[in-house]
């Protein structure tokens, strides 16, 4: 809340919801690393900013939990003003269910006060699953020196402010206590005066810090930050001391990467990409291994809470290839060592590692016991895409030459399978088991295309040949296969259907051409007398539709034109959506409405559109080859 020359305010959250207005917003803008809300109210406007670092070349910032939120205040009524601000934070942003008990208290962090709350218990990894939050660690509201503020642990914080605007004068150390019961919140109060010719500006840091994240194979491993012994005190410290550089650089990357994704597709595409990025970092956990490299392992957010999905992370790649293709590698190392060891029996690739945060080892279908609700085609294809265009993009073929007999593997079941796929699951499970799925064989032939690239890069020029000459012919009898008509069907053996060929993409992004043009611009131009209100359907089968798959269509498009006129219904949803989550992936064409998934990573997949454009991704590469972190030192680069 704001207390302006006695009047209370908000501009945040919905308590107390009567008796204390809203202040009038006027604006809302989203940028790669920041959202800035504008409001104004009895004549002083509020430019509320959410800052995350999020910088995906360097690694040490990139892994730091720290989000700045800083709030800058004039007046725009030609008087003075004397106001306060109040930041209060509800203790269960701490734990998973309201009910559990937590403890709080203060520390200090070099020139920062810091407030802490955390769960009693401390159960570090004992809780796995979907839809379920951290409830080891703590949180931690960091608040400069020179900001003159007023902290407090305390659970009349709110009340105090709304009576006097002042804060309780000593914490509540009544603990441990639920947050239903009486636990104390953390609140910082911040006044200061502004006048026609003056302003002022106040940031606090905003941290989560769980110490030990995931469990790879029943290792424990710490946050990447974590990994040459830093403190959570230092981590805040180093994170105050570089908040202007990081400011500055972040408005730089935010208007470079704007530039970029207008470049690629238009206004309309770089507002969605934009809106996807900071979600595509968050649902993912950065962390150390053993010898201190890099691994990532995303969570298969409101769908199972799988760790390592491999078909969430092929839909997520094109934002790591774009941005650091170092961050895909750390992806897909753990989910490449688990398929070489020998409890995974079977000739195709894994579909998981786990239950978000235990990666130890397959939960979805039969695991590790059965080929039961697997997913062969579907993710041996995957990976092989995956390793080659990881290749592609760091100029070196290391991965593929260290798992290559893994690799060699799974090319040799698509060669059985992977033209006419039995009836097995893909990607869209959602949507059930298909036999002939049309769409799943072009996954399979562009896998072996992308084995063939590989080998040839690798100097294995027979193997190469090969392959590339049996991808080719498969490619040929998928039309003779799927045709029908002026399009291609949903399944070979399923007349008067018809699908998204999304896959189709990896042809034109790794350069393989496997597949006659004709066959992308025939289905581009039935796409085109199908597409809804708010895009076009996954399928003949419902309304429904896949927001990763859409762009992925879409780049498809010859033209500029032709790739807007499947983004503006995009455009249309997301500015009409009733929806108020995290960025859906899956919702109905018709409606405009959710259908489930959220806040996950697969938004990531709508980068491809720039990662299709070679000229973007030479521009970017240059910005960020000459950029760097903080003034006078190198980008890290893992």
């Amino acid at each position: 809340m704001v207390r302006v020359d006695g009047t209370v305010y908000r501009y945040m959250g919905e308590v107390p919801s009567s008796g204390v207005p809203a202040m009038r917003q006027i604006s809302v803008r989203v940028e790669a690393t920041s959202t800035i809300y504008v409001f104004e109210t009895a004549g002083v406007r509020l430019e509320l900013t959410f800052f995350t670092p999020a910088f995906p070349q360097d690694l040490d910032v990139l892994s730091r939990p720290v989000t700045y939120l800083t709030w800058h205040i004039g007046a725009v009524d030609g008087k003075r003003h004397e106001l306060s601000i109040l930041l209060d934070v509800d203790p269960r942003i701490s734990v998973n269910r309201e009910d559990e008990p937590v403890v709080w208290g203060r520390s200090r962090a070099g020139s920062l006060t810091v407030l802490n709350v955390g769960s009693q218990e401390q159960q570090v990894l004992a809780r796995q699953g979907d839809n379920v939050r951290v409830d080891w660690g703590y949180f931690h509201l960091a608040v400069p020196e020179d900001q003159h503020a007023v902290l407090a642990n305390a659970s009349d914080a709110v009340e105090s402010f709304l009576r006097s605007g002042a804060l309780p004068t000593a914490d509540n150390l009544e603990m441990p206590k639920r947050p239903t019961e009486g636990a104390a919140d953390l609140a910082v109060l911040m006044a200061a005066s502004v006048t026609p010719s003056s302003s002022t500006d106040m940031h606090v840091l905003l941290s989560y810090t769980q110490g030990y994240a995931i469990e790879y194979m029943h290792r424990r491993l710490r946050e990447f930050w974590l990994r040459d012994g830093q403190t959570p005190e230092q981590m805040l410290e180093a994170a105050d001391t570089q908040y202007a550089a990081l400011v500055e650089l972040g408005k730089r990357f935010d208007r470079e990467l704007r530039v970029a994704l207008e470049h690629a597709g238009g206004r309309d595409y770089s507002d969605l990409a934009i809106l996807a990025y900071r979600q595509t970092f968050a649902a993912h956990a950065l962390v150390a291994d053993v010898d201190g490299a890099p691994l990532m392992f995303p969570k298969e957010n409101f769908s199972n809470g799988c760790i390592s999905t491999v078909d969430v992370l092929y839909p997520s790649a094109p934002f790591f290839l774009f941005l650091n293709p170092a961050l895909l590698e750390a992806q897909l190392k753990p989910v490449l060592d688990y398929a070489m060891l020998p409890r995974w029996k079977f000739p195709f690739a894994p579909h998981d590692l786990g239950t978000y945060p235990l990666a130890n080892g397959q939960v979805y279908g039969g695991g590790e016991r059965s080929e039961e609700d697997q997913m062969p085609v579907e993710e041996s294809g995957n990976l092989l895409i995956l390793v080659a265009a990881l290749g592609r993009a760091q100029g070196n073929w290391h991965v593929a030459e260290r798992y290559w007999p893994l690799i060699t593997k799974w090319a040799e079941y698509l060669e059985q399978k992977g033209l006419d796929p039995e009836n097995q699951l893909s990607t869209d499970d959602f949507a059930g088991h298909l036999s002939h799925n049309a769409n799943l064989s072009i996954k399979a032939i562009e896998g072996l295309g992308a084995y063939a690239a590989m080998a040839q890069g690798l100097g294995k020029t027979n193997e190469a040949r090969r392959v590339d000459t049996l991808a080719r012919k498969m490619a040929h009898d998928w039309e003779t296969l799927a045709k029908e008509g002026d399009h291609y069907k949903l399944a070979f053996d399923a007349p008067g259907t018809w699908s998204q060929k999304y896959n189709l993409v990896w042809d034109q992004v790794l350069g393989l051409n496997l597949f006659d043009p004709n066959v992308k611009r025939t289905e581009l131009s039935f796409y085109a007398q199908h597409i809804n209100k708010y895009g076009l359907p996954l399928d003949n089968r419902k309304d429904y539709t896949k927001l990763d798959w859409e762009i992925w269509t879409a780049s498809l498009a010859g033209t500029m034109s032709q790739f807007q006129l499947f983004m503006a219904p995009i455009a249309k949803w997301m500015n009409e959506t009733t929806s108020r989550v995290p960025l859906t992936d899956w919702y109905d064409t018709m409606s405009g409405k959710q259908m489930g998934f959220q806040a996950r990573s697969v938004v990531g997949g709508v980068f491809v559109k720039a990662l299709s454009d070679t000229e973007v991704v030479k521009e970017w590469q240059g910005f960020l080859r000459k950029d760097s972190v903080i003034a006078d030192e190198p980008v890290v680069q893992q």
